[in-house]
């Protein structure tokens, strides 16, 4: 059951989604004081939704005054980080310090390493509603790569990411975070606040889209309907074949041929806590 408490908290979490599922039982193990919101205010939540369209300020006297405000949600486009953190310290004041949740497939401007410093799409929607809150308030975005945990399992999403033999020969780097790490890295940056900063979100590893799918093939026998079953053993005969056809001896492939990548490694050495989860199940 999760507390409403309009008390002034230490962290407020706009949108109680999966990710809070992980922060949650953290910040309950720890002293931080918290609140949450959902659309409907479920489970005893606080009921909060966004409208951008509103310059309506009362919604906002709802919600607690908190110390950091942590956004779930993306926000889109010009505006919307502005007119979100203007009306909430209308209402509490700015003495709060913001964090965003981003996705790190902007990071698609290098050919090989990218770094929380490197170039990425600035005309990306979500990139652009980020910036704008680095601007306006000083805040900080975390963009996680491909999450996962509890219900969210990669060995699902083979048949979402590629319907065919050249859509297998087209995937290289992929990147990972545990819900426990996300969980961990906005309780770093509650604690040890980077204004303006915009940090990478990995598990510090890259793995490989054909390694991953011919390990994902052979599943014990319960997992999925025998169509399904027939389908991961497709994929795997369609990696076997590219690597015949593409002189791979083995997998994974070495890094240089695996395209774009992630490197993780500023965000966890200057916060000083390394991922509890360092490699996919």
């Amino acid at each position: 059951m999760l507390r409403q408490n309009l008390s002034s908290v230490d962290l407020l979490i706009l949108g109680a989604g999966w990710t809070s599922t992980f922060l949650i039982p953290q910040l309950k193990a720890s002293p931080i004081t918290h609140a949450e919101t959902t659309t409907t205010g479920r489970d005893g939540t606080i009921p909060f939704k966004f409208d951008p369209d509103s310059s309506d300020v009362e919604p906002y006297k709802h919600l607690p005054p908190a110390r950091t405000v942590l956004i779930t949600f993306p926000l889109t486009g010009h505006g919307q980080s502005k007119l979100l953190t203007s009306l909430y310290r209308r209402a509490h004041g700015d003495q709060n310090f913001w964090i965003q949740l981003g996705s790190a497939g902007i990071f698609n401007q290098r050919s090989d390493w990218s770094t929380e410093d490197s170039p990425y799409d600035m005309t990306n929607s979500r990139a652009i509603a980020e910036d704008e809150l680095r601007e306006c308030v000083n805040g900080c975005v975390l963009n996680l790569a491909g999450l996962y945990g509890g219900e969210r399992n990669p060995r699902n999403w083979i048949s979402r990411i590629a319907k065919s033999k050249s859509d297998v020969k087209a995937r290289k780097a992929v990147h990972f975070v545990h819900g426990d790490d996300v969980a961990k890295a906005i309780i770093a940056v509650h604690r040890n606040p980077t204004p303006g900063k915009r940090w990478i979100i990995a598990d510090l590893r890259v793995y490989d889209w054909w390694d991953l799918i011919m390990s994902f093939s052979h599943l014990t026998e319960d997992e999925g309907s025998a169509e399904e079953k027939e389908k991961r053993l497709e994929f795997a005969r369609w990696v076997g074949e590219l690597m015949v056809e593409n002189g791979v001896k083995a997998l994974p492939r070495p890094l240089e041929g695996l395209g774009k990548k992630l490197d993780s490694r500023g965000f966890w050495n200057f916060m000083d806590v390394w991922p509890s989860h360092c490699r996919l199940a």
